[in-house]
C-alpha cells in the first residue's frame, strides 16, 4: 500500500531524529472546550484518530508524553487506556516538567517534539526540534511553531502531528502496511 500522506522536506527534516512528543490537552488533545456536568465534574471529548496516533508513536519508538495544566479523571482514564506512562498533571510551569521527562528518557531538547495552543506551551515549542499547533492555536503559538495542521484541536490534529512524526522517523509506511 503506498502512503497518501506527504510532507514538505523542510518539516519532515525538522522532525527527524524525535524520540519523545509532548502534547498539552485542553486545545490539543481536546477542542479546548471545559464541559461539566451538574455535580461540577470535569467532561472531555476525545478524538479516536488522536488515539491511534499515539499508540503509533509508542510503536515505532517514540515516546508520548503529555502535560497539562488541568487534571481529571476522563484526562487519567483516557491516558492509561493509551498506554501513556509519562504525564503530568496540574502543571503550570510546563518547562520543568518537560525537563524532568527529558531526564528520565536520558534525550534532550533536540530529541523532542511538542504540540500546544497557549502561551504556557511556548517554553517546549520554542526549545524543541520540532514544534506544531492546531489551527485555533494562539496566534503568538501559531507564529513560533513549524507546522500548523489542517485538522482542528480534538478533531485529529494530534493524529496529524504524530502522522507527520512517523513519516519523519522512516515507519509510517511499514506500520501502514500492517492494516493493509
Amino acid at each position: 500500500m503506498t502512503p497518501a500522506l506527504h510532507f514538505p522536506p523542510e518539516l519532515l527534516l525538522a522532525a527527524q531524529g524525535v524520540k519523545v512528543a509532548f502534547f498539552d490537552v485542553d486545545g490539543v488533545l481536546t477542542d479546548g472546550g471545559i464541559y461539566l456536568s451538574q455535580a461540577g465534574e470535569d467532561l472531555k471529548r476525545f478524538h479516536i484518530l488522536d488515539g491511534l496516533g499515539i499508540k503509533l508513536l509508542q510503536r515505532a519508538g517514540i515516546t508520548p508524553a503529555v502535560i497539562t495544566g488541568r487534571d481529571s479523571a476522563p484526562l487519567r482514564q483516557r491516558l492509561q487506556v493509551l498506554g501513556v506512562t509519562h504525564a503530568h498533571y496540574g502543571t503550570e510551569e510546563k518547562r520543568p516538567a518537560a525537563e524532568a521527562t527529558l531526564r528520565e528518557l536520558g534525550l534532550d531538547w533536540s530529541q523532542a517534539a511538542a504540540m500546544g495552543d497557549d502561551w504556557p506551551d511556548l517554553p517546549l515549542l520554542t526549545r524543541c526540534a520540532f514544534a506544531c499547533a492546531p489551527p485555533g492555536a494562539h496566534p503568538e503559538v501559531r507564529a513560533a511553531v513549524h507546522h500548523v495542521t489542517g485538522a482542528g484541536a480534538g478533531q485529529g490534529a494530534a493524529r496529524e502531528f504524530c502522522d507527520l512524526l512517523l513519516v519523519a522517523s522512516g515507519r509510517y509506511a511499514g506500520l501502514l502496511e500492517g492494516y493493509a
